[in-house]
C-alpha cells in the first residue's frame, strides 16, 4: 500500500498584503506584550510576571532573600518565554532606588549604580518583594482580576494586578514601541493619592483641580524642575517638556577658594558621563574658573565637587555647565499608555480615572467573593445551631444509622438540612456540644449576618465602593507617604545656590595609644601620616574614619558612655603630625577605654546604632535618641555588673550580626532579631555564653568579606563569611578554633584583605606585625597555623589590631561594609584619601586643570 502524499499549502498572495499583516501583527505584538503598561496597574506583562513569580514563590518582606537565578528561572519557565536577561534587567531596575521612586523589589548585592555600572550576574544577588510591592499584589487570591492561561496553557496568569495603588504614574514607564513610545515621569504617592481621593469624590473634576494635589515629577534622584510650564501641558495634554536641573550649592573650601557641590543629579543622568563632560569644558577652554573635579560620593548619596578659582563667579560658571553638560537635562513626557487593551495618550484625569475604574472593579469582586464564602459559613453555622437545640435526637439519628450516608439522609429529613449543613454536624466534635461554644456559634452567626449586609452593599451600591476607596486611599497615605525629593523652581530662581553646611571629605586618623588628628581626604597617599605615628615606638594608627570636615564623632566608651565630638574641632594635621591626645576633647573616666569611634553626618538620619557588649548583651537603637549629647557626654547603653561596651557600628536596620567568644564559639544571626529599644536599655542576649566565656570580638561584615581568626598564641586563619551558619539570636553558637588546646583561646576576629597588615600585641606589651596573608583560608573546621611569633619573653598575646593607612581605608570604603553600607565593627568608616573611581583618577590624570 503506498503511502499517503500530504499536499502542499500554497496560497497566491501579494507581498505588500502580507508584508502589511505580518508587520501589523508584530508591531501589536510589541506594542501589547513588551513595550506598553496597562493604563490599570502600569505594569508591563514583564514586570507583571515578576511580581506574581515572586509572590508564589513567598519571596515577601519578612521572609529571606532567594538567590535572582531562582526568580529568573520560575518567570522563564511559567510566563515570559523570552530571554533571561530581559527579565533580569528588569528586575535589577525595579531593585534600584535611583530608578524607581518607590522600588518594587528589595535585593541583596550589587545592583548596580548612578555611575553606570553593571549589577552583577544573577546568581550572585539577591531579591524578595518590598512592602510596596504587596500593596499591587493585594487580594490577589480572592478573584479580584481575570487570569488567563500562560504560553503553553499549564498554568494561570493575571491580566492585571488588583494594585491599591495609581502605578502607572507613581513610578513612571519608559518604553519604545513600533512607531509609538511612552515615558512616564514618576510621581509622589501621597499626591497621587490625594488628587485620586479628590477624583473619587468629585469624578466630573477638571483637571486643573488634580494639579492642585499633583504638583509635578518626583524624580528619585531629587534635584530640580525649571518652570510650570511644561508640567502643566503634559497634565493637560499627555504630552511635555520638563526641564531638570541638579541640585548644587556653594562651599567654603581652603584659602578661601569656593567650591561648587553638586548633590541631587537630573533623573536618568549617568554621573560617570557628567564629569567627562564637565572636564570637557575644561579641556576646551571655554572656563578657565574651575581648577580641580573631585568625586566624593558615598553610599550616603551623590556628592560631586567643582572647586573655583577665587575671583570666579559661581553663577557663570553654573550656566556654562548647564549649557554644556547634562546637569541640565529634558525630560520630554509622552504619557502612553494601554486603555481597553489599545495604545492611547492620557492626561492626567485620565490616567487616575483609569486606576479609580480599576480599583472600584477590583474592590467590587473581592466583595462579591468574600460574599459567598460569608453566605456559605453563614450557611453552615445556622445548621449547626439548628442541631445543638436537639442534640439528643441527633446523636440518637447518628447512633441508629449503618454509615455515614444514611445518617447525613436522616438528619437532612428530619431537620430540613442541606447536604452541607448534615456533613458540618456529622464532622463536629464533642468539644461544641457545651454551652460556651454555642455562645461562640451564636456570635460568630450575628457577626457573619453584619459582614453579609455590608458586603451586599459594597457588591450592589457603588457609592459604598467609593466611600471604602477613599478610606483604603487614606490609609495608604498614612502607611506610605512620604516628602516629595523635586523641588520646582519658578522664574526668580533659575540658578540657585545656596550656601552649604558640608565641608571637605576628611579623614580622621587615630592611634593605639589615643592620638587624634584630621586631614584632608586628598592629601598627598595619606601613607605620610600614618608613617609618622608608626615611627614612634609601640604606636600605630588603629582607626581611620572617613567623614565631612563639617560632621562629627561619636565616641563610645567601653563604660558605656557616648560623647559626640565635631569635626571641625580636631587638629588640623599635617602629613608628618602626631596631632593631640583623644582625652583633650572629651572627659574620659579614670581607666575608661574608647570601644568605638563612628562618623555621623547628621543625627537624624535613618539609621540605627547597634552595641554589643563583653558578656554577649547586643540592642540596636535609633541614632535620633543621641542626638543634643551634653559635653560631658550621656549614657550610650545600660551596663550590668563588670559588663563593657565591646562594640558598636552603624546600620541601615538589616545588617547581620556576628560575634566571637574567648572560648571559640561564634553565632551570626540578623539585626531584626533584635527589637529597637531605648538609649539606656541594656539590651537582649546576643549569645549565650559559658560561665567563664566573654565575647571577644563584634562585627557587621560583608556578605562577602573574609574573617582574620586569631589566637593567644599567635594562630589565624581566614575564613569565609559565608561559612558562618546563619542561626537565630541568643544561641550558644558554634564552634570555629577546634584546636584550642594548641592555638590557645581566641583574642580577636577581624574583617580583613588579603594584603592588609595587623598588629599582634603581647601581654607584656611588645608589638608583632604581621601580614594578613600569612594566614591560610580555611573552612570554619579548619586548623589555624602560626601567624605573629612570640617573643622569647611573651607568654601570650593579648590583643590583635588592624595597622589602619589611607590607601586600605580607600579599599574598604569602595567595597562597602556590613552588607547594609555601613562600617563594620568598632572600627568605623574607612576613607579614601583622593578622589575614588573613574571619577577621581579622570580629574588627576586626565583633565589637568590648571593651578591659580
Amino acid at each position: 500500500m503506498q503511502p499517503s502524499v500530504q499536499k502542499e499549502r500554497i496560497k497566491l498572495r501579494f507581498i505588500e498584503e502580507e508584508m502589511r499583516e505580518s508587520f501589523i501583527d508584530y508591531s501589536m505584538s510589541v506594542i501589547v506584550q513588551r513595550a506598553l503598561p496597562d493604563a490599570r496597574d502600569g505594569l508591563k506583562p514583564v514586570h507583571r510576571r515578576i511580581l506574581y513569580a515572586m509572590l508564589e514563590a513567598g519571596l515577601v518582606p519578612g521572609r529571606p532573600h532567594k538567590k535572582s537565578a531562582t526568580v529568573v528561572g520560575d518567570v522563564l519557565g511559567k510566563y515570559h518565554p523570552h530571554g533571561d536577561s530581559a527579565v533580569y534587567d528588569t528586575i535589577v531596575r525595579m531593585v534600584q532606588d535611583f530608578s524607581l521612586r518607590y522600588p518594587l523589589i528589595d535585593g541583596q548585592g550589587n545592583f548596580g549604580s548612578i555611575d553606570g555600572d553593571s549589577a552583577a550576574a544573577y546568581r550572585y544577588t539577591e531579591v524578595r518583594l518590598t512592602p510596596l510591592a504587596m500593596e499591587l499584589l493585594t487580594e490577589i487570591d480572592k478573584e479580584t482580576v481575570e487570569l488567563r492561561p500562560n504560553f503553553d496553557g499549564r498554568l494561570q496568569e493575571p491580566e492585571v494586578l488588583p494594585t491599591r495603588l495609581p502605578h502607572l504614574l507613581l513610578n513612571g514607564a519608559d518604553g519604545i514601541a513600533v512607531g509609538m513610545a511612552t515615558k512616564t515621569p514618576p510621581h509622589n504617592l501621597a499626591e497621587l493619592l490625594q488628587a485620586a481621593d479628590h477624583l473619587v469624590a468629585r469624578p466630573d473634576c477638571e483637571v486643573e483641580e488634580l494639579m492642585q494635589y499633583v504638583r509635578g515629577p518626583d524624580f528619585p534622584t531629587g534635584g530640580y524642575i525649571f518652570g510650570r510650564a511644561g508640567i502643566e501641558k503634559a497634565y493637560r495634554t499627555g504630552r511635555g517638556l520638563v526641564d531638570m536641573r541638579a541640585r548644587m550649592h556653594l562651599e567654603e573650601g581652603r584659602f578661601g577658594k569656593k567650591s561648587l557641590v553638586v548633590t541631587e543629579l537630573p533623573y536618568q543622568v549617568n554621573k560617570t558621563r557628567i564629569i567627562e563632560q564637565i572636564a570637557k569644558v575644561v579641556r576646551s577652554g571655554r572656563t578657565d574658573a574651575i581648577t580641580e573635579l573631585r568625586d566624593e560620593s558615598d553610599r550616603d548619596g551623590v556628592r560631586l565637587v567643582i572647586e573655583l578659582k577665587r575671583d570666579a563667579d559661581p553663577v557663570k560658571v553654573v550656566q556654562t555647565l548647564f549649557k554644556k553638560t547634562q546637569l541640565r537635562y529634558t525630560y520630554g513626557v509622552i504619557m502612553l499608555a494601554l486603555v481597553n487593551g489599545k495604545p492611547e495618550e492620557v492626561d492626567l484625569k485620565e490616567a487616575l480615572e483609569c486606576f479609580v475604574r480599576h480599583r472600584l472593579e477590583v474592590i467590587r469582586r473581592q466583595a462579591a467573593h468574600d460574599l459567598g464564602r460569608s453566605e456559605a459559613r453563614a450557611h453552615i453555622v445556622d445548621g449547626l445551631l439548628k442541631a445543638l437545640l436537639d442534640i439528643d435526637r441527633v446523636i440518637e439519628l447518628i447512633r441508629s444509622s449503618r454509615n455515614p450516608a444514611a445518617a447525613r439522609n436522616k438528619l437532612r429529613s428530619e431537620f430540613k438540612l442541606t447536604e452541607a449543613q448534615a456533613d458540618a454536624i456529622l464532622a463536629m466534635r464533642l468539644a461544641q456540644l457545651t454551652g460556651l461554644e454555642h455562645k461562640k456559634l451564636e456570635d460568630e452567626l450575628a457577626g457573619l449576618r453584619k459582614a453579609i449586609e455590608r458586603l451586599g452593599h459594597l457588591v450592589e451600591e457603588e457609592g459604598s465602593r467609593r466611600k471604602y476607596l477613599r478610606l483604603d486611599l487614606k490609609q495608604l497615605i498614612d502607611v506610605f507617604g512620604d516628602p516629595g525629593s523635586t523641588e520646582i523652581l519658578d522664574d526668580a530662581q533659575k540658578y540657585p545656590l545656596p550656601v552649604g553646611t558640608g565641608g571637605e571629605a576628611t579623614v580622621v586618623l587615630l592611634s593605639r595609644q589615643g592620638y587624634v588628628k584630621a586631614q584632608p581626604a586628598r592629601s598627598g597617599t595619606g601613607l605620610a601620616g600614618v608613617e609618622a605615628m608608626t615611627a614612634r615606638a609601640g604606636d600605630f594608627v588603629s582607626r581611620a574614619v572617613l567623614s565631612r570636615g563639617s560632621g562629627h564623632l561619636l565616641v563610645l566608651t567601653e563604660g558605656g558612655h557616648a560623647f559626640d565630638l565635631p569635626i571641625s574641632s580636631l587638629p588640623q594635621g599635617t602629613r608628618s603630625s602626631r596631632g593631640r591626645k583623644l582625652s583633650d576633647f572629651i572627659k574620659l573616666d579614670e581607666g575608661e577605654e574608647i570601644a568605638a569611634v563612628l562618623p555621623v553626618e547628621s543625627y537624624e538620619a535613618e539609621r540605627e546604632l547597634v552595641i554589643v557588649t563583653s558578656q554577649g548583651q547586643v540592642k540596636r537603637t535609633p541614632l535620633a535618641e543621641y542626638a543634643n549629647i551634653r559635653s560631658g557626654g550621656i549614657i550610650a547603653t545600660g551596663l550590668a555588673g563588670s559588663d563593657r561596651v565591646l562594640a558598636a557600628f552603624l546600620t541601615r536596620g538589616q545588617a547581620e550580626i556576628f560575634m566571637a567568644t574567648r572560648l571559640g564559639q561564634s553565632i551570626r544571626f540578623r539585626e531584626e532579631e533584635v527589637r529597637s529599644m531605648g538609649r539606656t536599655a541594656r539590651g537582649v542576649k546576643g549569645i549565650d555564653l559559658a560561665r567563664t566565656d566573654l565575647v571577644v570580638s563584634a562585627l557587621a561584615p560583608r556578605r562577602d568579606a573574609e574573617l582574620l581568626i586569631a589566637t593567644t598564641r599567635g594562630y589565624g586563619k581566614r575564613v569565609p563569611f559565608t561559612e558562618m551558619k546563619l542561626q537565630g539570636r541568643a544561641g550558644k553558637g558554634i564552634g570555629i578554633l577546634p584546636e584550642r588546646d594548641k592555638a590557645g583561646q581566641l583574642i580577636g576576629v577581624l574583617e580583613v584583605l588579603s594584603d592588609d597588615r595587623v598588629m599582634w600585641e603581647t601581654e607584656g606589651g611588645a608589638l608583632v606585625e604581621t601580614g594578613v596573608s600569612k594566614a591560610r583560608v580555611r573552612s570554619r573546621r579548619g586548623t589555624s597555623v602560626p601567624v605573629a611569633g612570640l617573643p622569647e619573653d611573651a607568654r601570650s598575646f593579648a590583643s590583635v589590631r588592624p595597622v589602619r593607612t589611607a590607601t586600605r581605608a580607600a579599599a574598604a570604603e569602595s567595597e562597602g561594609t556590613a552588607g547594609t553600607g555601613e562600617p563594620t565593627g568598632s572600627e568605623g568608616a574607612e576613607s579614601d584619601p583622593q578622589p575614588s573611581g573613574p571619577a577621581g583618577r579622570f580629574a588627576q590624570a586626565e583633565l589637568e586643570l590648571p593651578e591659580e
